[in-house]
Formats: structure tokens, sequence, C-alpha cells
């Protein structure tokens, strides 16, 4: 799985081999330049929603619901998972567990896939920031309670971020839904990555737990550098790129 927000990527990873796209909250930084999730609305989800559905419109497109959108009760989850249903997503996800059980209990026996997401939850940065979650003998206890707990609600599968890799072994073996790996080692059941990072357009934003498979940043800069040197030497537009 693969996070993007525009039909550009979208259209490109619709040619692939790859199994989901994932509309995440983090396009809120990726794509608007905030300093984290949290300033995601479900107007802007809805705008990136609608534009890589329709770029690949065949795709499993899984949606975040962003920062409170939960929190606010169960007709206000579900009027704005309605919103990103019907600008095209397949599934939305959901962070966290506690406080969220019956309003993930209603979504699936309203028709909604949910996919949960435990472990670093972004949107809760302001108490715990992106400190590695499951450490401790207390808190590996509880990630394995949501990830049962999710799993009785009715979750199809669950994110597992930032968490240590021997735990989520022990989750994955666990449950019987899939997980989704991000810096939480190699034995989850699939991985998910940012494609941007994944291409490597940051020159500045490198997290450990995302490889490299392409030098974007340097790619770019230097056709765009080439660009210019053409224009300035009146090379570009040549005769092809002329019209006579």
């Amino acid at each position: 799985m693969l996070a993007a927000y525009d039909a550009l990527m979208a259209r490109l990873l619709a040619t692939t081999d790859i199994d989901a796209i994932l509309v995440g909250d983090s396009a809120a930084m990726v794509a608007h330049g905030f300093p984290s999730t949290v300033h995601a609305s479900i107007a802007m989800m809805a705008l990136h929603v609608s534009a890589v559905r329709r770029a690949a419109p065949d795709a499993l497109v899984i949606a975040d619901l962003p920062f409170l959108s939960v929190r606010r009760g169960r007709e206000a989850a579900v009027a704005a998972t309605g919103v990103l249903m019907q600008a095209g997503a397949s599934a939305v996800k959901i962070e966290g567990v506690k406080g969220h059980e019956e309003v993930i209990a209603h979504l699936v026996e309203s028709g909604v896939p949910v996919m949960g997401h435990l472990g670093v939850t972004p949107q809760s940065v302001h108490l715990h920031g992106y400190r590695v979650q499951g450490r401790e003998r207390r808190e590996a206890d509880r990630l394995k309670t949501e990830g049962k707990r999710l799993q009785q609600l009715g979750a199809f599968a669950v994110v597992l971020e930032c968490v240590p890799s021997p735990l989520a072994r022990r989750i994955t073996r666990l449950l019987t839904i899939p997980t989704i790996g991000i810096g939480a080692g190699p034995y989850t059941s699939g991985q998910v990555l940012v494609l941007s990072d994944l291409l490597g357009l940051d020159p500045v934003f490198r997290p450990r737990f995302a490889r490299r498979y392409l030098d974007g940043a340097e790619v770019v800069t230097r056709a765009v550098n080439a660009f210019t040197r053409d224009v300035r030497s009146a090379r570009f537009p040549a005769g092809a790129e002329i019209f006579h």
C-alpha cells in the first residue's frame, strides 16, 4: 500500500502491482506544508480522494478520517465518512480504539469497510509525539488488546506504525485480519509508505523506516536545471517543439 494524494501519482500507481492506495491525512503535511496531520479537514480529504479516484477508477482507495472527525459523536462520524465514501473512498481508516468502539461498530454495520491504526497515531502528536510505541510491557499489552478489539469490532485490517518488530510479529500472529506495517519491521502482512518518501522527493525529510527507491529530489533538480540552461542558451524550444 502506498499513500498518494493527487491524480497524476494515482494514475501512475494504477499501472503498477500495488494492492491499495491510501489517501492519508499526511496530505496536510506532504501536499499542503502543514507541520502535522491535525490540519487535515474533511473538505481537504474529500478533494484528494476524488482526485485519486478519478485517476484510478478500479483501485482500492482507503481514506483517513481526519483529526477529531470521529470524536464528535456517531452522527458526525457517519456524516464525515459519507463525504469521503461519496468522494470515491472504498474504505476509511480510523486512528486508535479507545472512545471509538461505538463508531467503528456502527460504520461496519452500515456497510463501511474500516481499517484500524495502532502504535504511533499522528493525530495524537500533541500527546506522545512520534515516539515508538510498545517498548514497555504495559504499552505492548495495550496494543495487543486493541488489535483484538479492532478485529472484534469488524475492522478488515490494521496499520501498525512505529512499533518494535517483535511486537508487530506477535500482533500479526494474534489476529486473523491483515496487519500493515510502517516502521514495524518485516513480519506484518503488508507494508505502507508515503509515495514521495519511496521516491526520495523530499531532500530534508528522511524517516528511518522509509527506503528510498529513487533519489527523486536529485532527478527533479537536475531536470529543472537542464531546462533552465536550454532556455537561457536558446536551445529550447527546438524545431520539433514549434508550431509552424
